[in-house]
């Protein structure tokens, strides 16, 4: 029988062991019914643990809702409790529902899950926290979808054996940054194993049919914390730098630059996502005021670029042999998120 509460602060919905009935027929059906972000527990064979899995945090980002809907659908027993977080509710119920990453002018949720807690995401961030505080899971997903094309990988700020059997229920690449940006993945300090998930582009059904494959990995298992019994050997890449755009700076998707823009790049550039650099190799072209509208961030501090790009008769090249992921062609996103990280060829931080 569903239960279906709202929480005292009146910020979040519950359901409990949803049926077909309650869900849908389809995701997009599910997310017209929801209210609120919304918190889903479907209790497990063993009562005594619980695993928690957020996803929607950010609402452009199907590929968690579309797994997790399947599977509720398909009334799995999970091996223990399970506490499901969908936090980008709003955003995602705006026509044409799963395009808006954030609510126009609000902030991105998975920036906020850290003092001060500003605004209504802040607000939401703080009230999942505290039901991951009162469940105390034994470990926490994140399931996102890339902001441009590419494989899958997982992100986290430890690379430990937990964190890497973790990830290896759904990818082969880990990355494991220093940055703290607020988001979830940093619960992982609360000495709760904690990965994020990037399952490849939204638009991609194998990045659907891989959020549910590694779902029912991760709900079906006695153990997902030993790397004994990890999926796939886990390759590591540590400390990237994130390159950001200035926030007054441009950006075209082009095959050649039109001098309008402070920085082009071609419109395929997502194929470098995960592939090695070479200096010899163009990534763009940049305009007038040359690398000054691109900043380096790694370990929270702004970092030299002449490690990582150069500029020769107004093309960008690498400075060394990189590999770069997360690259979009996307420009909101590039400008309000970042454009790329980097590593050397290596898989070793820059710096």
């Amino acid at each position: 029988m569903d239960v279906v509460a709202v929480s005292t602060s009146n910020l979040l919905d519950y359901l409990h062991d949803p049926s077909p009935r309650t869900l849908g027929r389809s995701a997009l059906e599910w997310l017209d019914r929801l209210r609120k972000p919304t918190v889903v527990h479907v209790a497990g064979r063993d009562r005594s643990r619980t695993r928690a899995m957020a996803t929607l945090l950010h609402g452009n980002e199907p590929s968690g809702l579309l797994a997790l809907h399947r599977w509720l659908l398909e009334q799995h027993t999970p091996e223990v409790n399970m506490l499901f977080l969908l936090g980008g509710v709003y955003p995602a119920k705006i026509p044409p529902a799963l395009s808006h990453r954030q609510l126009p002018y609000g902030l991105d949720l998975n920036r906020c899950f850290r003092q001060p807690f500003k605004g209504e995401e802040g607000a939401i961030a703080r009230a999942l926290l505290a039901e991951l505080q009162r469940v105390k899971p034994e470990c926490l997903l994140d399931v996102h979808n890339t902001s441009g094309t590419g494989p899958a990988f997982a992100v986290t700020i430890t690379s430990d054996a937990a964190h890497q059997a973790l990830a290896s229920l759904f990818t082969n690449r880990l990355v494991m940054t220093d940055l703290r940006l607020g988001a979830l993945m940093e619960y992982s300090e609360q000495e709760v194993p904690t990965v994020t998930i990037e399952c490849g582009g939204s638009q991609e059904e194998q990045a659907h049919q891989l959020a549910y494959e590694g779902l029912v990995r991760y709900t079906s298992r006695a153990d997902v914390l030993s790397q004994e019994k990890a999926e796939w050997d886990v390759n590591v890449l540590r400390n990237p730098i994130r390159v950001e755009l200035a926030p007054e700076a441009t950006i075209e998707y082009r095959l050649a630059p039109t001098g309008q823009a402070d920085l082009t790049f071609p419109p395929d550039i997502e194929r470098r996502n995960f592939g090695v650099v070479s200096p010899d190799e163009p990534l763009g072209w940049v305009g007038e005021k040359g690398l000054s509208i691109l900043t380096a961030i790694g370990h929270n501090r702004a970092e030299t670029m002449e490690q990582i790009l150069r500029v020769k008769d107004g093309q960008i090249y690498p400075a060394q042999a990189l590999k770069a992921f997360m690259i979009t062609t996307n420009p909101v996103i590039a400008k309000s998120d970042c454009l790329f990280y980097a590593v050397k060829a290596t898989g070793e931080p820059i710096f």
